[in-house]
């Protein structure tokens, strides 16, 4: 299996590792060290070397911090790992809310005066500014880092094999790529950090991240249609040629010597540079890394290959959720739950990977957003509960993510009413037209009417930005209140409002969607409209839904998408599968 359960840590390894980071701070002359989750790439998810947050605290989630200062020490997490936080780490560490308490203002109050040592690798130019802006008497002191001196089993870095994304899947040739984007630079050079990034715009994919196809590297992007990849030889044994005389390779280490002897101005991210890199540089210029809107605006063939992907993955689905409902409550735990879909997204002999740890919760473990059942933690699937499963799959053609969450028996009727008002929102975020040049912002809202009506809402962003064989979770696009770049067509996103009861039962609902052109209307007077096409083909669990709560146009576009899954999924299925996704996309 891709998926294991093994607890990866636990509340009690954290003290020790604390006392051990305080002695070095000790020895270093410094009042506190900052530990993000992060690497020298900066992106969003980290090999097992580079996970210190989740070494030294116990907390696994995929975003957070670590102030550790002499006699105090904090975990900072958002809305999404509040619950899951307290189950992995010890009471010596402070549980803040972030970005509610910023860093700066928990540091602020806690060490007026003082030295914070970090990782110049690990802070990137926009968060080393903020912290220096707002902590004026606090000297910001880059070191080596402190938790490698203190990991005596530390991972070795990662040496996954980089191979090729064949150009009909890629839809544009790396050639034309660096070209294109070359000819946009504002500075005679563009400094990339983000592995994504990197695989996007060579068109390669690897295996240095789990879940993630991207390799480890850096890279310069010239005005003049050159790039400089700075990437182990060894991983690219098997490439061949593909690379082509447009790349020239360089040894990791040769990277910052090759940035100092850079002349003219060079563009860097200030949200995705580290500062060890910035300070190579002389005089930087900040901009957008200039794959990020480019790689988010999917093509012709990207688009086609991710809805080939999505059936593929709905069919695995719906022989999972057929088998689900023929299993006697209380007759599976979490973790067979895992395994079983597994095995189906298997079946289909076209699995790469899965693109993140399904997340499987029953009960009251569905109330923890980003819950990775484990050995210690598995528990039964009982009658009257919720299932809340959020997985996905890594296929050559495509990147997939979906939740459904499923009635084991008779569900009650608070859960019927809350998981009605959550479809309602997803709904409203599938039907929804709008202006050119609204932003994720602008349509996040119209997710939480139904449950802000009813007094509930639930504390994640609606959507994310999702690649094409790349990262599950990608920017700069998103459904939140935060989502301030404007949606374009080709963008794909995740639409999955929810609702959690801490300690009783989580509800989301997951669709894929892509953004695209709206047919114009008689007497549209807006110069263009945009709208979503929807990428996701699987039933939505009819046992859980009030038709009451239901306007006409909601029950309509219901029936209308179960019936376009019957006509998708049927002509592949089995007999008996066949009957159960007939009965399951029966109108309402």
């Amino acid at each position: 299996m891709f998926q294991t359960f093994t607890e990866t840590a636990s509340p009690d390894q954290g003290p020790p590792r604390l006392a051990a980071l305080r002695d070095k701070l000790a020895e270093a002359g410094l009042d506190g060290f900052l530990v993000p989750r992060a690497d020298a790439h900066q992106g969003e998810y980290v090999a097992p070397r580079d996970d210190r947050l989740a070494w030294l605290t116990g907390f696994t989630g995929s975003a957070g911090w670590c102030v550790a200062l002499g006699d105090r020490a904090a975990v900072f997490v958002d809305s999404r790992y509040r619950v899951q936080v307290k189950a992995q780490v010890a009471a010596d560490f402070e549980k803040v809310d972030w970005p509610e308490t910023s860093l700066a203002d928990w540091i602020g109050a806690a060490l007026p005066k003082g030295r914070l040592g970090f990782d110049p690798w690990l802070l990137s130019v926009e968060q080393h500014r903020t912290l220096s802006a707002k902590l004026p008497d606090v000297t910001l002191a880059p070191v080596g880092n402190l938790v490698d001196a203190i990991w005596p089993d530390q991972p070795d870095p990662p040496q996954g094999a980089v191979f090729a994304q064949p150009l009909e899947l890629a839809g544009e040739a790396h050639e034309d790529k660096i070209a294109r984007l070359a000819k946009d630079l504002t500075a005679g050079a563009a400094v990339i950090t983000l592995p994504d990034s990197i695989a996007w715009l060579l068109n390669i994919r690897g295996s240095d991240i789990p879940r993630n196809p991207v390799p480890h590297g850096f890279a310069v992007l010239h005005g003049d249609g050159r790039v400089t990849l700075y990437m182990d030889a060894a991983k690219l044994a098997d490439l061949g040629d593909h690379l082509g005389d447009k790349v020239t390779l360089r040894a990791p280490g040769d990277f910052l010597g090759d940035l100092a002897a850079l002349e003219g101005k060079v563009q860097i991210d200030p949200a995705t540079c580290p500062i060890a890199v910035a300070e190579a540089l002389n005089d930087p210029e900040e901009a957008p890394d200039p794959c990020l809107l480019p790689k988010a605006r999917k093509n012709a063939a990207e688009l086609e290959g991710t809805r080939a992907a999505h059936l593929r993955d709905a069919l695995a689905m719906v022989r999972f959720l057929a088998w689900l409902d023929m299993q006697p409550p209380g007759s599976l735990t979490e973790i067979a739950v895992v395994q079983k879909l597994e095995e189906e997204r298997r079946a289909t002999n076209a699995l790469r990977d899965i693109s993140f740890e399904t997340i499987s919760g029953a009960g009251p473990n569905g109330a923890i957003v980003h819950y990775r059942v484990t050995e210690n933690t598995d528990r039964k699937v009982q009658d009257g509960e919720l299932l809340l499963v959020d997985s996905g799959g890594q296929y050559v053609d495509g990147t997939t993510d979906i939740t459904r969450t499923i009635a084991i028996g008779d569900p009650g009727a608070e859960e019927t009413e809350a998981f009605t008002r959550v479809l309602k929102g997803m709904i409203a975020v599938s039907r929804l037209r709008f202006p050119k040049g609204l932003a994720g912002r602008d349509i996040d809202p119209f997710a939480r009417v139904a449950l802000w009506e009813a007094g509930l809402d639930y504390g994640h962003g609606t959507g994310h930005g999702v690649g094409a064989y790349l990262s599950v979770h990608e920017g700069p696009q998103r459904i939140a209140r935060t989502g301030t770049v404007p949606l374009e067509p080709g963008m794909i996103l995740s639409n999955e409002p929810g609702f959690y009861r801490e300690g009783a039962y989580g509800i989301r609902i997951e669709n894929l969607i892509a953004v695209e052109k709206a047919p114009k209307l008689y007497g549209q007077t807006v110069a263009e409209m945009l709208q979503f096409e929807t990428l996701t083909w699987v039933p939505i669990d009819r046992r859980l839904i009030d038709p009451n709560l239901l306007t006409s146009d909601e029950r309509n576009w219901l029936n209308d998408y179960h019936r376009r899954v019957h006509e998708l999924l049927t002509p592949h299925l089995d007999a008996a599968t066949g009957q159960w996704l007939s009965d399951a996309c029966s109108v309402i």
